[in-house]
C-alpha cells in the first residue's frame, strides 16, 4: 500500500516539476520575445553593409598604393644586335611607388574617412575642372613624359648619345582672364585636347604651332582642329587669342602645352607602364636605367624607393600624396626612401610621422644630389660604361 507520506512526496515533486517548466516556459517565452527584433536587427544590418558596398557615390580615394622594382619593367631592344647594351642587372633594385585612386562605395567612404591616411574627397576636389577621360590621358602623357626623360638624363649622364624630337600639341593646363568670353580657349577647349590644325594649317608640334601665331593680335578670332579624348572624330573650334601677361603687345592662345617631346637613343628602351599614370616614377626610372648600364649597385646593402619627376636638367620635381606612397614605400620593404626637396615641410613631415622610424626619408633636389646620397648610405659610385 502506498503511504499517506509517499503521496505527499509524489504531489509536492509533481508540484516542484510544475513550477520548474512554468519557470522555462516563462524563460523560453521572454527568449522567443527577444530573438526576433534581434534577428531582424540583424539581417538589416547585414543588408545595410552590402548595400553601402555596392553603393558608388560621389567620393574618390587617394589611399597607399604599392612599391615595385623598376629594373623588372626595363628592356634594351635594338635590330642591330652589335649595338646591343652591356647590362648589368643590379642584385638590389630600386623601387618606384604608387598611390592609389578611384570611386568609393558608400562602405568604403566610411572606412576611408576613419583611416589617417586615406584622403576621401568629393568629385570636385579630386578632379578639379577636368574630366575623368582628360585626367587619364594627362596622366598616361605625363608617364611617357617621365620615360622619356628618364632615358634622355641617364643617357647623358652617361655620355652616350640622346635628343629629343617634339611630339604633337597637347593641351595640359588652361590659362584663364578674369572674366573670360565665350570664345576664349579655356571656354572652347579642354584639358587633354590635340591640336592638329591652326586656321586650316596642319601643326605638328609646338614650334609649328608657335610659328603660326607670329603676328597674331589679342582678340583675333581663329579656327583649331582637335582631337579630343572625350569624341571619336575631329572637331573644329573657334576661339579668340587673349592678351599675353607676361610678353605686352602679344597674344597667346590660352593654353599650356604638354611636353609630349620623345628622345632619340642609340638603342631602344621599353619601360612597361601601360597599368600606371603619372609623372612621380622619372627620379626612380633615372636611376634604374642607370644602375642597369653600369657596373656595381648603386643602391649598396640598403633597400631603396624613390619618388619624384625628372626634367632634362636632371632636376627631381615635386609630387603628389606622398604620405600615401611614403607608406607603400614603408609596406613595399623600403627602408630608404628619397623625396623631392620641392614638397612642403609639412608633407614630409606627415610622411614621416606616417612611416615612423622603419623607413628613413631623404630629400633630394637632382640626380647628382640622389647619388650622393645614395654613396653615402653603401652605395656603389656611378661607373662609365664599356
Amino acid at each position: 500500500m502506498t503511504s499517506k507520506t509517499d503521496i505527499e512526496e509524489t504531489e509536492t515533486e509533481l508540484k516542484t516539476d510544475i513550477a520548474r517548466r512554468s519557470v522555462h516556459d516563462h524563460l523560453s517565452a521572454r527568449r522567443q520575445l527577444w530573438a526576433l527584433p534581434l534577428l531582424t536587427v540583424s539581417w538589416t544590418l547585414l543588408l545595410v553593409i552590402l548595400v553601402s558596398s555596392l553603393w558608388r557615390i560621389q567620393r574618390w580615394e587617394t589611399a597607399p598604393g604599392s612599391a615595385q622594382e623598376v629594373a623588372s619593367r626595363i628592356a634594351f631592344e635594338q635590330e642591330d644586335k652589335t649595338a646591343a647594351p652591356t647590362r648589368y642587372p643590379a642584385k638590389n633594385k630600386i623601387r618606384f611607388v604608387t598611390a592609389f585612386t578611384g570611386q568609393l562605395s558608400a562602405l568604403d567612404s566610411v572606412i576611408g574617412w576613419l583611416d589617417p591616411h586615406v584622403a576621401v574627397e568629393t568629385y570636385t576636389e579630386h578632379f578639379g575642372e577636368r574630366s575623368p577621360t582628360s585626367i587619364r590621358q594627362i596622366g598616361v602623357q605625363s608617364m611617357l613624359g617621365a620615360k622619356q626623360f628618364a632615358e634622355y638624363v641617364a643617357f647623358k649622364k652617361l655620355g652616350l648619345a640622346a635628343t629629343f624630337v617634339e611630339g604633337a600639341v597637347v593641351v595640359s593646363e588652361l590659362v584663364c582672364e578674369t572674366s573670360p568670353a565665350k570664345t576664349s580657349a579655356c571656354k572652347v577647349l579642354k584639358v587633354g585636347d590635340t591640336i592638329t590644325q591652326f586656321d586650316g594649317v596642319p601643326v605638328a608640334t609646338v614650334s609649328a604651332l608657335k610659328e603660326e601665331m607670329k603676328n597674331r593680335a589679342a582678340g583675333d578670332k581663329v579656327v583649331v582642329t582637335v582631337e579630343s579624348p572625350d569624341s571619336p572624330e575631329d572637331q573644329s573650334r573657334t576661339l579668340t587669342l587673349i592678351a599675353n601677361p607676361d610678353k605686352p603687345g602679344t597674344a597667346i592662345i590660352g593654353f599650356v602645352p604638354a611636353d609630349t617631346r620623345t628622345v632619340n637613343l642609340p638603342f631602344d628602351v621599353q619601360i612597361s607602364t601601360s597599368d600606371i599614370g603619372g609623372p612621380s616614377a622619372g627620379l626612380a626610372f633615372t636611376l634604374a636605367l642607370l644602375d642597369e648600364l653600369t657596373p656595381g649597385e648603386l643602391m649598396g646593402p640598403v633597400r631603396v624607393a624613390a619618388t619624384g619627376t625628372m626634367n632634362e636638367k636632371g632636376e627631381v620635381g615635386a609630387i603628389g600624396a606622398l604620405e600615401q606612397k611614403a607608406l607603400a614605400a614603408r609596406d613595399g620593404g623600403a627602408r630608404v626612401f628619397l623625396v623631392p626637396t620641392g614638397q612642403s615641410e609639412a608633407e614630409i613631415l606627415k610622411a614621416r610621422a606616417a612611416t615612423g622610424s622603419r623607413v628613413k626619408i631623404i630629400p633630394v633636389a637632382t640626380l647628382d644630389d640622389a647619388l650622393t646620397k645614395l654613396r653615402s648610405l653603401g652605395g656603389a659610385p656611378l661607373m662609365p660604361t664599356t
